[in-house]
């Protein structure tokens, strides 16, 4: 089993910024690829961005590019999302997931194994 646990989340006025984390656990945990996904109440979960422990290739969706920022650090098995520009649509609980696949970083919900509690981010316009 792996472990997921985010934090970071919190109020932030829009064009703000917020730094998210997952700290991963659990020792089955080696080296998946980890992303973080986001819900809106009343909305499907979707895919915000993801990084590849192999190989640092990461992948983001359109509506975060220039914006949102993954980041790694191998050692302490965390993965940090550091969001900047925040928009009101941006609101929403952001949950961490675990993905074992080790091709092309997945972009849908299918391709995670294992995900955190989440963690909500509003933004005040």
């Amino acid at each position: 089993q792996v472990q997921l646990v985010e934090s970071g989340g919190g109020l932030v006025q829009a064009g703000g910024s917020l730094r998210l984390s997952c700290a991963a656990s659990g020792r089955t945990f080696r080296g998946h690829t980890m992303g973080w996904f986001r819900q809106a109440p009343g909305k499907e979960r979707d895919f915000v961005v993801a990084i590849s422990w192999r190989d640092g290739s990461t992948r983001y969706a359109d509506s975060v590019k220039g914006r949102f920022t993954i980041s790694r650090d191998s050692a302490n098995n965390t993965v940090y999302m550091q969001m900047s520009s925040l928009k009101p649509e941006d609101a929403a609980v952001y949950y961490c997931a675990a993905s074992s696949w080790t091709g092309v970083v997945p972009n849908t919900t299918n391709g995670y194994d294992y995900w955190g509690q989440g963690t909500q981010v509003a933004v005040s316009s």
